[in-house]
């Protein structure tokens, strides 16, 4: 009984409400503007894996590879390409990735909890930076080639989500700021889809859910960063 209450106990009260705001808000959006079960499907997985991502747990990771795969199929019946190529060929390995990194380093051997890496080397942020502009202009030349539907802010997105993928696998608490940018520039492209049809409002709903969520992430991640850094008393 004790555990089963330890479990219950797990997230905090403010974490229970975002999720349960989240998941409304993408249900009542769901009945509203209707959408098939897909586009369902992926949200409630999508809040559910930031959550545990907010907390430090590898299970966000296995959630996040789920959405990828869900998400990168709902991308490429609207032709939206770029988010296609996005989450199936980059997000959904480099999650794989995260995940193993976030099973190697828990914290103090608690596996539900990852150690925060609170700052990466300067020559790391150069290489970080290169990468990230040869990637961008790598991709879009490719969705242009393509004909990617909304070239620019679909360019954007494949910027933002590689910082985002690759700053969670070095496990950084800045993995959530790029995360929000991402999000923001998702909610543009899935407005200018919802203009074609309106279904896809219930997407736009679910990235605003997202972008709470991960702002919370960085919130939370600054917390564990700094109890992390706190000499445990048991060792003294």
């Amino acid at each position: 009984m004790k555990r089963f209450y330890e479990k219950l106990n797990y997230f905090s009260n403010t974490e229970k409400i975002i999720w349960t705001v989240s998941v409304c808000l993408i249900a009542v959006s769901h009945i509203v503007f209707g959408g098939d079960m897909l586009n369902l499907l992926a949200s409630l997985v999508g809040v559910t894996s930031l959550l545990f991502a907010a907390k430090g747990n590898p299970f966000g990771m296995v959630l996040m590879i789920v959405f990828s795969l869900i998400y990168g199929y709902i991308s490429y019946r609207f032709t939206y390409y770029g988010e296609l190529l996005t989450y199936v060929g980059m997000t959904l390995p480099m999650s794989v990735w995260s995940l193993i990194q976030w099973l190697r380093h828990p914290y103090r051997g608690n596996r539900a909890q990852v150690t925060v890496n609170a700052k990466l080397p300067k020559r790391e942020w150069l290489l970080f930076a290169v990468l990230a502009v040869a990637v961008t202009t790598l991709f879009c030349f490719i969705l242009r080639a393509l004909g990617t539907a909304n070239l620019i802010p679909s360019t954007l997105s494949v910027t933002t989500s590689f910082v985002a993928v690759y700053l969670t696998a070095r496990r950084s608490p800045y993995y959530a700021i790029a995360y929000a940018c991402n999000d923001v520039v998702l909610m543009i492209l899935w407005v200018l889809a919802a203009l074609t049809n309106r279904s896809y409002v219930n997407t736009v709903i679910c990235f605003a859910a997202f972008l709470a969520g991960d702002i919370y992430g960085f919130i939370n991640w600054k917390r564990m960063e700094k109890a992390q850094s706190e000499p445990d008393e048991t060792e003294e």
